[in-house]
């Protein structure tokens, strides 16, 4: 949308620091992304996030193993140790389809846990190239079904409050997830009270339909913005190998966006995706859903992940659990 352009204009705390930074080539092999996913990201977000994580008593960490279609798959549930029946969030990480394990949010889910008395479930899908599309989107439901059939060995209800969130590739999958769940029979009587999605892809850029060309101008205007670049994108769809105009890879063209839990959406002004992440809350919010939605001006993709101590990442991460907070709010309200 031509009225957001002003999102992108860079925040001038993110830009000075941008300056010190080097510049580096693409990266288009899988296992080198893998590799930096493990030996760069995990340690430095576990060195920061581990300066303030609770108290190892006052949560417990437990992994399980779950059958999926072909295999098994790993979550890790963290409980708070308060003794009581808590709300039930489960959380899908992102890193394109291609990289991401349970580490990388793992402290961050232990935070959440103890800050907000909720259970996290933390889903290990299995990745593209080798496991492409349905593959991660079914890996990601049968977890999703695993938690509402397991939910007291884990000390949760869902009558008390159950989120799936996502970030990135993992917000994709949390939206088709939605429609997947609003149609099953399974989750008659424990549906989903709430979804968060941070700045997810909601359509291929192949499949934007003509009516929406107009709105969605950040992947063409910001393809060479920081962090993730329209040809990123591009590059991860060819892994993932879903049809552009399937609504579980696009969810933006699902017919009907009626009958969806309330929202809670995060979004970067200075990221290709920010105008569909604008226009999916708008189209949803039309809809009838309850949305909450928080956008971070001139800042990229994932940045409160890679420079958690930039004062919009601190705003970021304090929002989420606001974000939270209101869709537990809202499930008390039903």
């Amino acid at each position: 949308m031509a009225q957001n352009r002003h999102l992108a204009t860079p925040d001038s705390e993110y830009a000075a620091l941008l300056a010190q930074l080097p510049t580096l080539p693409p990266v288009r092999d899988v296992q080198v992304l893998r590799n930096m996913t493990k030996d760069i990201v995990v340690p430095t977000l576990n060195r920061i996030r581990g300066a303030s994580l609770p108290a190892e008593t006052k949560y417990r960490v437990t992994d399980y193993e779950i059958a999926v279609d072909g295999g098994t798959i790993s979550v890790r549930c963290t409980t708070p140790t308060k003794g009581e029946v808590f709300p039930l969030m489960v959380w899908v990480h992102g890193g394109g389809f291609v990289t991401g394990t349970l580490e990388p949010d793992d402290y961050l889910l232990r935070a959440l846990s103890v800050e907000l008395g909720i259970v996290t479930v933390n889903v290990e899908y299995r990745l593209a190239p080798e496991f492409r599309f349905p593959t991660p989107l079914n890996d990601c439901y049968a977890a999703l079904k695993w938690a509402a059939d397991n939910a007291a060995l884990l000390s949760a209800s869902v009558t008390k409050g159950f989120i799936l969130g996502g970030q990135s590739a993992g917000g994709n999958l949390v939206a088709a997830l939605a429609y997947r769940a609003r149609e099953d029979p399974f989750f008659q009587g424990r549906a989903l009270t709430g979804h968060l999605l941070q700045y997810p892809q909601v359509i291929h850029p192949d499949a934007v339909p003509a009516r929406y060309k107009s709105e969605l101008l950040s992947m063409e205007e910001l393809k060479d913005a920081p962090v993730l670049k329209r040809d990123d994108l591009l590059f991860f769809a060819q892994a993932y190998q879903a049809e552009p105009y399937n609504p579980e890879c696009s969810p933006l063209l699902y017919p009907s966006h009626a009958g969806l839990p309330p929202l809670y959406m995060q979004v970067c002004g200075w990221d290709p995706v920010r105008d569909e992440c604008l226009l999916y809350e708008k189209v949803l919010r039309e809809a009838g859903a309850d949305t909450k939605i928080d956008i971070y001006p001139g800042v990229p993709h994932i940045f409160a992940a890679m420079h958690p101590t930039l004062s919009q990442a601190v705003k970021h991460d304090r929002d989420m659990r606001e974000g939270i907070r209101w869709l537990l709010e809202k499930t008390a309200q039903s």
